[in-house]
């Protein structure tokens, strides 16, 4: 018996709305389908059978079209109500065009670009029939050790909402039946960039205020804007696992927020709970998920083995269950998969097309952040007649690409050696590796490369990590250049010429002690397919860096964690009070007073601050304004400033706003960031910058745990990064 939904009609002869379809599909479907809508299977062979008897749902990593309608058309054919599968990949930074990994993304501080990639992906993943993302990752993390730092969003709270809802909005288009659409999956909730330690899956501590403050609202802007699908995490928080904890998927998700979409475990995090120590067996496993608020499994068994067992034995209400399969099939009628369950790549957009790389590129260059410009040796100029091209990553197309790139490509990667060579002259080039890859430990190549580096004007040092460096349970405890690169970097500076570093890599890096040796440090993060023409537009001026960093750059790694919005202790450092390890006499008396909260060795400061990031232009700020200096509540306040270009370049720079709050009943982080723009000016140019906000978007959660926003004295902060000094002062009255 085949149940042909989408063709239903009342007896008025009017197509039925959705809801009337998924209650007339309930109606007639057993417990046993029922529960199948909630199996997400993991792609190959062997689900034919499941299939036609409905108990599957979902099918994730099969990206073969041919099979992807079979399967879809035994769902539509050969079961017994005629049900189509949703088909799900981890569809991170491009499909087959890859954009720079997510931390590079976010250096661009253009949610508008970010849309573009979203959307880009989703279309070329539509195109071979995956109607189902596992993105964004929205979970703020202020430890670089955590390997999936690379698909974060980096450490802010603000940043991270805004750069979600871009994705989800580029991902999900105007509507979900429209073709190219996918749906979104806003993951992990929640809490997981907070894993202890900074290594992957683990413990999460982390008080309410501070869930609700800095971890939560990132995923509530997704909500906001629609995002079809949350996806849990596999960290336990506050001692209970998020695919079980009520508090996260009953009371925050369906009580608070009112959320109706979807909720589906990560891999096996249902099943990982008895591990954790929460559940006896799988079957508790099942129930607690479930009782929760999970909708659907993926991967793992607990749902297809027990919930029938739990519905008969009373534990679980069978209403429970009618409202799970309403979600999924709820989603299946958004995604128009009732009505166009196939698919058919010649009515798309070619993949990889010229379109596509073009955004591409612009999303590599806008994220490469310019660190260091000594001289300026950068942009290369007339003088410049012949460059080494040096390093394990000039010519490394897999690497560039970054982490979780299931479908892409390294044959389709342009390299910065290809790039550079093309646009230069092969003549002109020296090229030699150096190391065979980022983590070789012997000198074996450096002689060639010390040659090379003599025979040129100009040293270009491609360093970093490879891709499989970050990424998912890829953490490191050492987050220094990998392998012999330091020495490397050593044995070049040498030769007295201009050397300049580009690294790619998936998180931040430590290498303080080689700094002073390089001329000109550009971090490209991994940038993608088109890497090479980005960084040869960057490093010949024929694009400006723009780019800022997204996450705090530590000196060194026991400095971590490192964020620049931390809050002041009662004894913070400042530049004159803080004590140096090898200024201490000998036989020190130990007093505590004037001791302020700082490393003897490393002091308080990063390496480089959040938000910051050079350009080959100069960019001046002036006429600072505020209006009105005393806000009422429920009011808006407007914040001015002019900012001129005065360098010999036409630039872009990002214009930051940050706000304290300096007595409040919670203490408050010393700089938040509330709002960004992203001003383009000529050599000369003046821009005056406005920002609004409203005082709602001051507020936090007391005590109480309500969000208010408390009368009282507030300083701002305009300019290029965290820890800029152009200050205002305002407040919000009683």
């Amino acid at each position: 018996m085949v149940i042909l939904v989408s063709s239903c009609k009342s007896g008025l002869g009017d197509y039925d709305p959705t809801e009337y379809k998924i209650d007339s599909l309930l109606s007639v479907m057993t417990v046993e389908e029922k529960i199948g809508q909630l199996i997400q299977e993991n792609g190959g062979q062997g689900h034919d059978e499941d299939i036609k008897r409905g108990r599957v749902g979902s099918v994730l990593n099969e990206v073969n079209t041919e099979n992807i309608n079979r399967l879809q058309q035994l769902a539509i054919d050969s079961s017994r109500l005629g049900i189509p599968i949703i088909f799900a990949r981890d569809v991170i930074h491009g499909f087959k065009t890859i954009f720079p990994i997510p931390l590079g993304l976010a250096a661009t501080f253009n949610p508008e670009l970010i849309e573009k990639t979203a959307a880009i992906a989703a279309m070329e993943a539509a195109s071979v029939g995956i109607r189902w993302t596992f993105s964004p990752m929205i979970d703020v993390c202020r430890d670089p050790r955590w390997g999936r730092i690379a698909e974060s969003f980096g450490e802010d709270t603000h940043l991270q909402s805004l750069m979600g809802e871009a994705m989800v909005k580029g991902y999900q288009a105007s509507a979900l039946n429209r073709q190219g659409s996918i749906a979104s999956c806003a993951k992990h909730f929640v809490a997981y960039g907070a894993a202890e330690g900074g290594r992957d899956y683990n413990t999460v501590s982390v008080p309410e205020n501070e869930l609700r403050d800095v971890y939560l609202p990132p995923f509530k802007a997704c909500v906001d804007a629609g995002v079809a699908t949350l996806m849990t995490a596999f960290n336990e928080v506050n001692g209970v696992p998020a695919s079980g904890n009520r508090f996260l998927l009953d009371r925050i998700l369906q009580q608070e927020w009112q959320y109706k979409g979807l909720v589906v475990s990560d891999w096996e995090s249902i099943p990982q709970m008895q591990t954790h120590g929460y559940t006896t067996d799988l079957k508790e496993s099942a129930f607690e998920a479930f009782d929760a608020g999970m909708h659907m499994e993926m991967n793992s068994k607990g749902f297809a083995e027990y919930l029938k067992e739990l519905i008969d034995e009373g534990r679980i209400p069978s209403g429970m269950l009618d409202d799970a399969a309403r979600k999924i099939l709820e989603l299946k009628f958004r995604l128009g998969l009732f009505d166009n369950p196939y698919t058919f790549p010649e009515n798309f957009p070619a993949l990889l097309n010229e379109d596509h790389k073009e955004v591409a590129r612009q999303a590599a260059a806008e994220s490469v952040v310019l660190l260091k410009n000594k001289g300026p040796v950068l942009p290369l100029g007339a003088e410049i007649h012949k460059i080494a091209i040096i390093g394990p990553l000039a010519n490394s197309p897999h690497d560039q690409l970054g982490t979780w790139i299931f479908d892409g490509d390294k044959r389709d990667a342009i390299t910065p050696l290809e790039s550079i060579t093309e646009y230069f002259g092969s003549s002109n080039i020296q090229y030699a590796p150096g190391m065979e890859i980022s983590r070789t430990k012997t000198r074996e190549g450096f002689n060639r490369a010390l040659q090379a580096a003599k025979n040129a004007d100009i040293i270009l040092l491609f360093l970093g990590e490879e891709s499989i460096l970050s990424g998912e349970s890829h953490c490191r405890a050492d987050i220094g250049l990998p392998g012999a690169q330091e020495e490397l970097v050593q044995t070049l500076s040498e030769t007295g010429k201009p050397l300049v570093v580009i690294v790619m890599a998936g998180r931040p890096l430590t290498f303080e002690k080689v700094l002073p040796k390089i001329d000109a440090l550009l971090y490209a993060w991994h940038p993608g397919t088109m890497a090479g023409p980005a960084l040869r537009d960057i490093l010949f001026g024929i694009e400006c860096p723009s780019g800022k960093l997204p996450v705090t750059f530590p000196r060194h790694v026991g400095q971590v964690p490192l964020y620049y919005n931390h809050k002041n202790t009662g004894k913070p450092a400042t530049d004159l009070t803080w004590e140096r390890m090898d200024d201490i006499p000998a036989e020190a008396a130990q007093l505590s007073i004037g001791n302020t909260s700082h490393y003897l060795d490393y002091g308080f400061k990063p390496w480089f601050p959040f938000g910051f990031g050079l350009s080959y232009t100069h960019f001046e700020y002036s006429d600072f304004r505020v209006k009105p200096a005393e806000v009422s509540p429920g009011d808006s306040i407007v914040f001015y400033a002019s900012l001129k270009n005065t360098g010999e370049y036409a630039g872009t720079e990002v214009v930051q706003l940050y706000i304290r709050d300096m007595v409040a009943s919670r203490t408050r982080p010393v700089r938040e960031l509330k709002a960004f723009q992203r001003v383009t000016l000529e050599p000369g140019e003046i821009k005056d910058i406005t920002m609004k906000i409203h005082t709602s978007q001051l507020g936090f959660h007391n005590q109480d745990m309500d969000y208010v926003t408390e009368a009282g004295d507030f300083k701002a902060w305009i300019g290029g990064d965290s820890e800029t000094s152009y200050e205002l002062d305002f407040s919000i009255k009683k």
